[in-house]
């Protein structure tokens, strides 16, 4: 069995999102899938437990919990199975239902495309939502005075939280002990993320992901897709539109993800990946809670 470490959202191998990816994972466990993606130490790790042609069955592990969906790990594996089967297209099961990944070459480069499950917008319950800023340390003036805080779907559930500013975004200090067990209490098991307009479609964001024993996410491909969702349903996107979001600048891996609106149903997040070496503690301490 072989362990293959990639990194997403970017084309260098000290930027992006790492993940780990075992491609023949279908004679493992799921405490065997927990203890491997514990000892990588990403964010999350993606295991292939069945492949056929066009089909490929796949699980997501972050180093302390199974994850439903994981954007820049499917990303990750759509590079590696296109490095050495050919770009194209596959259809990915996945604890949330079947995706749509596509892969294809753009001059030297493989840039890897999935479409999300259908998403949705909800808001948030006023107590729920005071205890979540006060997990994140946040007051009602760090807020963006446009953007309302809302929980988003599409694939992970994922608070969507806009501050009026870099310097505030910058300034996140969030209680890991006291979001973790409240969001165990939501049912919340993927990020939080805490965003800034910078343009109409261009946001800077970072992601909180203590349930899965993470102090910040460096890139999130669900959370960006979440976004999206979140822009298009209040109207502040008219699709089809293109949105950037810019993440890991604070932890030194930074990526950049790309989301694409259609006017209904699921969203495209695309990205390049590449693969990197077996890493020193260095780059994975820099992400763990």
């Amino acid at each position: 069995m072989e362990i293959l470490r990639y990194t997403a959202f970017t084309d260098t191998p000290d930027g992006g999102n790492p993940a780990g990816i075992v491609l023949d994972a279908g004679k493992l466990t799921p405490a065997q899938m927990q203890a491997i993606a514990a000892d990588l130490g990403y964010a999350e790790s993606a295991f292939l437990t069945h492949r056929s042609p066009g089909h490929v069955t796949i699980r997501y592990f972050a180093p302390e919990s199974e994850i439903p969906f994981c954007g820049h790990a499917t990303i990750a594996t759509g590079v590696a199975l296109a490095e050495r089967e050919g770009p194209g297209a596959l259809i990915l099961s996945t604890p949330v239902g079947d995706l749509e990944l596509t892969t294809e070459r753009i001059g030297d480069a493989l840039v890897a495309s999935l479409v999300t499950v259908e998403p949705w917008v909800g808001g948030i319950d006023d107590a729920v939502r005071a205890d979540l800023l006060r997990h994140l340390r946040l007051d009602e003036a760090d807020l963006s005075a446009d953007l309302p805080v809302m929980l988003a779907f599409a694939g992970n559930i994922h608070p969507i939280v806009p501050v009026q500013s870099s310097a505030v975004l910058r300034a996140l200090h969030y209680d890991y002990d006291g979001l973790r067990t409240f969001m165990a209490e939501q049912g919340w098991g993927a990020t939080v993320a805490v965003v800034h307009r910078l343009a109409d479609d261009v946001f800077e964001a970072r992601n909180p992901f203590p349930p899965g024993g993470v102090r910040e996410d460096p890139a999130t491909g669900s959370a960006a897709a979440a976004l999206g969702a979140y822009l298009r349903d209040r109207g502040w996107l008219t699709p089809p539109a293109a949105l950037t979001v810019h993440q890991g600048f604070d932890i030194g891996r930074p990526p950049v993800i790309t989301v694409s609106i259609p006017a209904t149903g699921g969203l495209t997040v695309s990205g390049r990946a590449v693969r990197i070496g077996d890493e020193s503690g260095k780059d994975r301490a820099s992400v763990l809670g």
